[in-house]
């Protein structure tokens, strides 16, 4: 029995329906942890790229460091750091929140590469047009190369939506209860791991395939050519 749900072990189909329920439960955990790692990777790799690119040394080149750092050691050893060193130092944080923590860590470094690809994809006339109408730099940021560059870097963030999704997993070892640790439990318990680890891999697929779907419907509905701000 796990979350209030007994199996039935009479045939594997309905081994399968019985475990169903459970299985979604830790689907539904994998998708929350998808949506804010990714949330904080979007939000913290825009710091990051913002931080890279400014005019001085003094905060360009930590930032630099910092992303390289990030980028270059494992997930797993970043998790293990935020789990079980950061409360030596009295900061507790619940399995869950750390574990999307990480992943949103993480892949801000990669997202930070993203948007300043897309940031030096818009074409240089623009800044320069936008110095002769006498907007400010913040002004020239936030209405004229963001909605430029946000079409550009659709794609390459959906692919990192679709890795962080792939990534939960890990989370496990910090014991959230996402859907493959749910699908271990249940084969630890009944001895028959068959079942419930080819029902997450087609569960994983159907998740996979939406979020991608989205990603393409999302990229085909923006305008190449910008944003359009009110």
């Amino acid at each position: 029995m796990l979350f209030g749900f007994e199996w039935d072990l009479s045939s594997p189909a309905a081994y399968a329906a019985s475990i169903l329920p459970i299985l979604l439960i830790g689907m539904w955990v994998t998708i929350q942890a998808t949506v804010i790692g990714f949330i904080v990777a979007l939000v913290l790799g825009l710091v990051w790229a913002v931080l890279k690119a400014a005019p001085f040394r003094i905060i360009a080149w930590p930032a630099t460091v910092m992303t390289e750092f990030i980028r270059d050691t494992p997930l797993l050893v970043q998790l293990f750091f935020l789990y079980y060193v950061l409360p030596e130092y009295g900061i507790v944080l619940p399995a869950f929140m750390t574990g999307t923590l990480a992943l949103g860590i993480q892949y801000s470094a990669y997202t930070s590469e993203v948007y300043r690809a897309g940031i030096e994809a818009v074409a240089k006339y623009q800044h320069e047009a936008a110095r002769a109408l006498n907007l400010t730099p913040a002004r020239t940021f936030t209405h004229i190369v963001v909605p430029q560059a946000v079409p550009r870097i659709v794609p390459a963030m959906g692919n990192y939506l679709v890795s962080i999704m792939k990534d939960v997993p890990v989370l496990s070892v910090v014991t959230v209860l996402e859907m493959l640790n749910v699908a271990k439990i249940v084969g630890d318990r009944t001895f028959n791991y068959l079942v419930p680890l080819s029902m997450v891999g087609g569960l994983y697929l159907v998740m996979t395939l939406v979020a991608s779907a989205g990603v393409r419907l999302l990229d085909g509905w923006l305008p190449k050519q910008g944003v359009p701000l009110k």
